[in-house]
């Protein structure tokens, strides 16, 4: 399998084991979406990790399986394509990508769809379709300008030039730069916090949050006030406020 889910504590990693570069061939963009959808299922993942090894985050597209499809074949795939990565952008749990070596074109496009994103100290990532005379298609003209803003992921996609990991920082595009040889271990870090954290509480953040910014003002605080009084009827609100009056803040045990 060119993409596999491992769970451990909570945390569902899926791998992207497509050597030497990751590329996103259509078997391993089906293969993505599968996972992303099991990971969402699945009630023992509580959160999860994008990873594509030591060497390689993901280099991009396979073009080479590009090249031969006409305009015809693109409209039927490009849905497909997408769709791919929306599965894992609404993954309703907490989602980090871990970013080694190449992130390009899909596979920028790939931890985009991530909540968080630590990246190696040398990372590459961007957006280089514009070099083959294309546009970004798997969702990066769309989560990138959200992401740093319209002006900023103008210049990346119009150029198609790489950044490396200090610049991603400060774009905004990653949210941490560690040593390459911690990147995995971080992530993991992060995500196994989260999953010991109220599992419905989490979804609604992410949610109001994600659906919020798709929508206006009034529209978003009104998603946000129906999570809020939703959760006073979970056992983890109670959990959360008994332990909070009882022990102090932060150390309630969810379930």
């Amino acid at each position: 399998m060119t993409v596999n889910l491992e769970v451990a504590d909570g945390v569902g990693t899926i791998r992207l084991d497509r050597p030497p570069m990751n590329a996103l061939d259509i078997a391993t963009q089906d293969r993505l979406r599968e996972l992303a959808e099991e990971a969402t299922r699945r009630d023992d993942v509580r959160a999860v990790v994008i990873w594509g090894g030591e060497k390689v985050f993901a280099a991009g597209a396979d073009i080479k399986e590009m090249q031969v499809m006409g305009h015809a074949d693109m409209v039927v795939r490009s849905k497909a394509l997408q769709d791919a990565f929306t599965a894992v952008a609404r993954i309703p749990k907490p989602v980090v990508a871990a970013i080694t070596g190449y992130a390009l074109g899909g596979g920028c496009e790939l931890a985009l769809c991530a909540d968080f994103r630590i990246a190696a100290d040398n990372a590459k990532l961007g957006q280089p379709e514009i070099l083959l005379g294309l546009i970004p298609g798997a969702g990066g003209t769309q989560r990138l300008a959200r992401l740093v803003g319209p002006s900023k992921a103008k210049d990346l996609i119009f150029t198609g030039r790489q950044v490396k990991a200090e610049e991603a920082v400060t774009l905004g595009l990653v949210d941490r730069v560690v040593p390459a040889a911690e990147v995995y271990e971080q992530a993991h870090a992060w995500a196994a916090r989260l999953a010991a954290g109220p599992a419905l509480a989490l979804r609604a953040a992410k949610e109001s949050v994600d659906a919020g910014l798709e929508a206006d003002i009034d529209t978003g605080l009104t998603i946000e006030r129906n999570w809020f009084a939703g959760l006073f009827a979970t056992e983890d609100r109670e959990t959360g406020m008994r332990s909070f009056v009882e022990d102090g803040p932060g150390k309630a045990k969810f379930r």
